[in-house]
């Protein structure tokens, strides 16, 4: 076995000039397009019709949505892993989508908490392998050092394809049924699927997919999991990442609830108007936070998008009016869209020379499980015993914890700008 690296230490430079081929680089393009992602969109329509169609109570939707994501907490490390260690990332890529294809379509026929529960497990088991699966391809394309900018393109083309999708599952869900947005779903995540299995697979550089050093004639050097521990900027960062998402998850699937009670006919296209604004917004932010985390350090970048959380939850505790909770969902484009992308580099960074780059995705992903599906449990009984209006207020409050714990203990992780390879 290969002795393990030291983390940071730089024996030798990674080979990082690629030239993949414009083939895979398109494919990878519609992958990102065509994926379904079932937290920005399965959940937060899940909670419309499972409160619209079903009549489910708040307390009981928020079993639904959380107890999923608790059990494959436990699931999240070991998908990285799975990643790390697969010979073929895109086959993994393309087993995932045909995954979350299916258990969208399970969820569109179940009705009892029982089959709700399962077809979310298997979303979940899904949702947790493609996104490790997709940065693996994409570093193993482009390299670490163009890997931000790669970034920024993989979700700005996400959240075109997340644009068009909640358009045509709204437009489903009106004229024709309820369950037609979960089709719709699906037949994206088949689209993924296909796209994955058109990218060469000898243009994905294996050592560089999880960021691996090589060492002459002895292979790729991977780190020991008790090296991962020493670092402490990963811990600082997983807490960062749950309490993050402590205060986000919930918002949306909080204004999904409020749309079903108030405006049931309405509430799908109105939640189809809340992810499509978001998704604009998201476009170039991750075009531009790619970019800018590569020039002004990954912090400050990160520090914006958590700025707009709290200011987010507490204009959605100030009105119920339908136009005005879809203009205010436009700030989850600034920091859903930066945390997306700046995280992502993040862990690269983290990760570089490790071999341990979807293994630490993993991690980072099972805190961010954590406080998603404590934010949904949390907020739901807030929100029943005390109203709408205490939910997003205690949102806001944890989002302000989470602005002021990253600003304060995380350091920067990335140069403020790459350097030629010359003057390394």
């Amino acid at each position: 076995m290969p002795q393990a690296a030291v983390i940071g230490e730089r024996p030798e430079r990674l080979t990082d000039a690629r030239s993949p081929s414009k083939r895979s680089l398109r494919a990878l393009d519609w992958v990102n397009f065509f994926k379904a992602d079932a937290q920005a969109t399965v959940g937060p329509y899940l909670a419309i019709f499972l409160s619209a169609a079903r009549h489910w109570a708040p307390r009981r939707i928020g079993m639904a949505m959380s107890v999923p994501g608790l059990v494959t907490v436990l699931a999240q490390t070991p998908a990285g892993a799975l990643v790390d260690w697969a010979p073929s990332k895109r086959r993994v890529l393309a087993g995932a989508a045909l995954s979350l294809s299916a258990g969208c379509l399970l969820l569109a026929t179940a009705t009892g908490l029982g089959e709700i529960i399962f077809a979310q497990t298997i979303i979940a088991a899904a949702s947790i392998v493609m996104p490790p699966a997709i940065a693996a391809v994409s570093v193993g394309l482009v390299g670490h050092r163009s890997f931000a900018e790669r970034t920024g393109r993989n979700e700005a083309s996400s959240h075109l394809g997340a644009v068009a999708g909640a358009a045509a599952a709204g437009a489903a869900a009106y004229w024709i049924a309820s369950a037609g947005l979960f089709y719709m779903a699906a037949l994206m995540a088949a689209g993924a699927a296909l796209a994955g299995a058109a990218i060469r697979e000898a243009d994905v550089d294996p050592a560089l997919a999880r960021e691996a050093a090589k060492a002459n004639g002895e292979g790729e050097r991977i780190a020991a999991i008790s090296e991962l521990a020493r670092d402490r900027r990963i811990a600082i960062f997983a807490a960062a990442s749950m309490l993050f998402h402590l205060a986000n998850a919930a918002m949306l699937p909080l204004v999904g609830e409020m749309l079903g009670a108030g405006h049931p006919t309405l509430a799908g296209p109105y939640m189809a108007a809340c992810i499509i604004v978001a998704q604009i917004v998201m476009t170039p932010v991750a075009l531009a936070a790619g970019r800018l985390a590569g020039v002004l350090g990954r912090k400050p970048v990160l520090l914006t998008g958590f700025a707009a959380l709290p200011i987010r939850g507490l204009l959605f505790a100030l009105t119920r009016q339908p136009a005005l909770l879809v203009a205010v969902q436009a700030l989850d484009g600034i920091g859903a869209g930066i945390f997306g992308v700046v995280a992502l580099i993040v862990v690269s960074d983290l990760a570089q020379r490790t071999g341990r780059f979807n293994l630490l995705q993993g991690a980072i992903s099972g805190c961010v499980a954590i406080g998603s599906s404590l934010s949904n449990l949390v907020a739901g009984a807030v929100a029943e015993r005390a109203g709408y209006q205490a939910g997003f207020v205690l949102l806001s409050a944890l989002a302000v914890t989470a602005l002021g714990f990253l600003w304060a203990a995380m350091p920067e992780t990335g140069p403020r700008q790459h350097k030629p390879a010359s003057e390394e």
